[in-house]
């Protein structure tokens, strides 16, 4: 963010994934050896107004490598809604190493919580791990947003729908196998560092989703439960995500 409060502007990026999938994504430069991954939501892009001031309050802290998961924005392939992502954040973790960054704290939002674990239990590779408003488990149909987002995933005229308003593209095969739930690897995460963030007024995952991830975790971990939070990148306030960088510095410094 520069001095007049104006978010900066990210240097654009194409990258590929071991799968042979483009990905846009977006570079802010910043000081230091800190490099926020910032992993959006299902529907959502990198190159929107609320991920672009998320990067620009990040920027305080050190560099941002911001993403369009496959399917969505700008990038390739259709979206795996969780599980072949995790390809895609290897891929922005790689261009954070080769860019000299030598602390990496991968931040995902909703889906892309549920793949920033996902990613630092089966990949690794990364310093720290900040998952905001993130799925416990799949398959959730226990609120209305929740049973419309399964609508949209699993049915053709869905797909047509999330395609035309938001640019999405989702694949039209499910899972093959199921892949492993966050709740499932979370606890391999340790020893690197974990935040777990999660609101009272989270309309599409009530809390005992951060609750079921912290409880699966293992140190070093923290939960927050934000009052009068609701759900992902949308509700973020400058102020929380000014904390989550602030304890992001402080926790990378603490790995070997």
């Amino acid at each position: 963010m520069t001095d007049d409060g104006t978010v900066a502007t990210s240097e654009p990026l194409t990258l590929y994934t071991a799968d042979n999938v483009r990905i846009d994504a977006g570079h802010l430069q910043g000081d230091g050896d800190l490099c926020f991954v910032v992993a959006h939501g299902f529907t959502c892009s990198w190159r929107q107004p609320a991920l672009q001031r998320i990067a620009g309050v990040l920027n305080r802290f050190g560099g941002v490598l911001s993403l369009d998961f496959r399917g969505h924005g700008r990038s390739g392939g259709h979206s795996t809604v969780g599980d072949r992502e995790i390809l895609d954040v290897e891929a922005v973790v790689a261009a954070a190493r080769r860019r000299g960054y030598r602390r990496i704290a991968v931040t995902g939002f909703s889906m892309g919580g549920a793949v920033a674990l996902r990613h630092a239990a089966l990949h690794g590779g990364v310093d720290a791990v900040v998952s905001v408003s993130a799925p416990a488990r799949w398959y959730y149909r226990g609120t209305v947003p929740m049973r419309r987002v399964h609508w949209v995933i699993e049915r053709r005229l869905g797909r047509l729908a999330v395609r035309l308003a938001r640019g999405t593209r989702v694949a039209r095969t499910g899972w093959d196998p199921v892949p492993e739930a966050p709740y499932e690897v979370v606890g391999r995460i340790a020893p690197v560092p974990l935040l777990i963030v999660h609101g009272d007024a989270d309309a599409f995952f009530p809390l005992e989703h951060g609750h079921q991830l912290y409880g699966a975790a293992r140190d070093p971990r923290e939960l927050w439960i934000e009052p009068a939070f609701g759900h992902a990148e949308v509700a973020a306030t400058p102020d929380l995500i000014e904390r989550i960088g602030a304890w992001a510095s402080t926790a990378v410094a603490t790995t070997v």
